[in-house]
């Protein structure tokens, strides 16, 4: 997991990850909507590719990626623990801001 992470935290990686949410993009497009050229594209698909976080498939002369649903649910599934968590905090706080609100009101009320 550490490895898909430290994949997403450059920028230009995350910025691909994104793109590919439109679907499957050859590299040079990537590159050139992107503002990169080819061999840097390149490379950061190598890295998104060996993290699990695109797939490639040959298509004729054209190699298409996109991005690989086992590899986006694992980070998923590694996610979800801290996710609930957060949510059980959040719905202990708006339980709090609700009492204190109820509080508020019932003092101006007196």
């Amino acid at each position: 997991m550490i490895e898909t992470f430290a994949a997403l935290s450059d920028p230009n990686r995350l910025r691909i990850v994104s793109l590919l949410r439109e679907g499957p993009q050859p590299v040079g497009t990537i590159a050139e909507r992107l503002s990169l050229n080819q061999p840097q594209a390149s490379k950061h698909l190598i890295v998104l590719k060996k993290a699990r976080l695109v797939e490639v498939e040959a298509r004729a002369q054209q190699r298409l990626y996109r991005l690989d649903p086992a590899g986006l649910m694992a980070v998923h599934e590694w996610l979800e623990p801290y996710r609930r968590l957060w949510d059980a905090r959040f719905t202990q706080m708006d339980e709090v801001i609700a009492q204190m609100v109820r509080e508020e009101t019932q003092d101006r009320k007196e």
